[in-house]
């Protein structure tokens, strides 16, 4: 057998230390389906001292990354440090010395993508990026290999797992955003700054790779709408039960005649759907194809081994491709890289959904009728209607309401009439409603 590829690894965190296990541990099986072995060379890490989840007997330790990149005895880099700017000059250096790249950093190939696939292509290497997206979920290469002969028509994915376990948990146990949020901290699935995975940008910089695999379009971060759960509460997520439906952030998107869709927003799924059915930290991505019809996927999206376990799978198709003509490597994004279009992205008022409004109205007659005029004249149905009876202490009311689909504009355009009615008190919620039919 050929001799072993040598791996350096930049960051001995979580994923890097998941990853010398997983190659020790399953070094045979890995060596049978890779044609040779790989293994861990080289290794840089901040701090040399610290405890570390894996063995690093046999391996050379440094904490400047360069020195691991300049080494003419590695093949392949796996860069599993995060963030943008030392990542992307590491990432770019290795490329340049002619090493094969292997990925956990979405944000890295969310925003500089486009020019770090060049730079690769130029130099004929690969950049394998498995594990960016969706922990141990083989996602990308199902929809850039399995789904190849579809046109995609839509993928929806609960893609961060610290906002599906904060919703997951005030669903089951009728608690606010902010003690779960807490909890989510001290159980170490959302960090100090939890801002990345509240806000939706976590799951904006995974969706910005998914939508550029499935529909063959640059990587455009800066085009993709985001909104978080902060503004979720107990009550949303009460009356969302009640008329049938589960609350996830979902990144969604959607090829229409206008254009493609890149939003990431709570939403409210059919209580029926499968993907409703996702909890805790896991992650799930339904993608529709035009042949393949719906497909799922479901599993961790995050921990040492399931996310190790899409960097090995990177690591043995990059070795299986080291012997391979440049020109004939599966494109990074799925599609050829001179046939990239530049579709138009939709802004967010332009979508097209079902409307989930909730409001607080004076209980007096009349206000309600004030609404329904106000949709009417905007243009919007309504499907469902739900009035509670007030205490009797209380002469306030709430009012939820599930409208038709419509344009997301001209439902802005009510709800700022509606805020601006004598009767009505405070700010109208609103949540986009999904319903992921075939």
């Amino acid at each position: 057998m050929l001799n072993p590829v040598k791996v350096g690894l930049l960051g001995l965190g979580t994923v890097g230390g998941g990853t010398i296990n997983v190659l020790q541990r399953n070094a045979q099986e890995i060596s049978r389906r890779a044609g040779r072995g790989i293994v861990v060379t080289h290794a840089s890490a901040r701090d040399l001292t610290k405890p570390r989840l894996c063995h690093t007997d046999g391996i050379t330790l440094t904490t400047e990354p360069f020195d691991v990149i300049n080494d003419p005895n590695v093949d392949i880099i796996a860069e599993l440090i995060g963030g943008t700017t030392l990542a992307k000059e590491l990432v770019l250096k290795a490329i340049n010395n002619g090493k094969h790249v292997v990925t956990a950093n979405k944000a890295l190939i969310a925003l500089h993508g486009n020019e770090i696939f060049a730079a690769a292509q130029q130099k004929g290497v690969m950049v394998a990026f498995e594990a960016a997206v969706a922990g141990g979920i083989p996602i990308i290469k199902a929809i850039r290999e399995g789904l190849t002969g579809n046109q995609i028509a839509w993928l929806a994915g609960i893609i961060n797992g610290t906002s599906n376990f904060i919703l997951s948990e005030m669903r089951d146990k009728g608690r606010d955003f902010a003690d779960v949020l807490n909890e989510a901290q001290r159980l170490g699935y959302a960090e100090a700054d939890p801002t990345f995975d509240v806000e939706g940008i976590d799951a904006g910089h995974k969706l910005t790779i998914l939508a550029s695999i499935a529909f063959g379009i640059p990587l455009q971060f800066d085009k993709v709408y985001t909104e978080g759960i902060t503004q979720i509460t107990r009550e949303d997520v009460g009356y969302a039960e009640e008329l049938g439906y589960r609350i996830k952030l979902l990144g969604i998107a959607k090829r229409t005649e206008k254009g493609i869709e890149l939003r990431v927003h709570p939403t409210f799924i059919p209580v029926q759907h499968l993907i409703a059915n996702v909890n805790g930290v896991m992650n799930a991505i339904v993608v529709r194809g035009d042949a393949v019809g719906q497909t799922l996927y479901y599993g961790a999206g995050a921990g040492a081994d399931p996310t190790a376990s899409a960097v090995v799978a990177d690591l043995v198709d990059v070795v299986r491709m080291l012997t391979t003509d440049p020109e004939n490597h599966v494109p990074h994004l799925a599609f050829q890289a001179n046939a990239l279009s530049n579709v138009a992205i939709l802004p967010i008022s332009d979508i097209e959904s079902i409307y989930y409004l909730r409001m607080t109205a004076l209980d007096r007659l009349g206000v309600l009728a004030q609404v329904t005029r106000i949709l009417s004249d905007c243009g919007i149905s309504i499907e469902a209607i739900m009035q509670k009876a007030p205490p009797d202490d209380v002469d306030q009311v709430p009012i939820v309401l599930l409208t038709h689909a419509v344009l997301e504009k001209q439902v802005n355009q009510a709800i700022a009439q509606i805020e601006a009615l004598e009767g009505i008190h405070g700010h109208v919620k609103k949540i986009r409603v999904e319903m992921l039919e075939q």
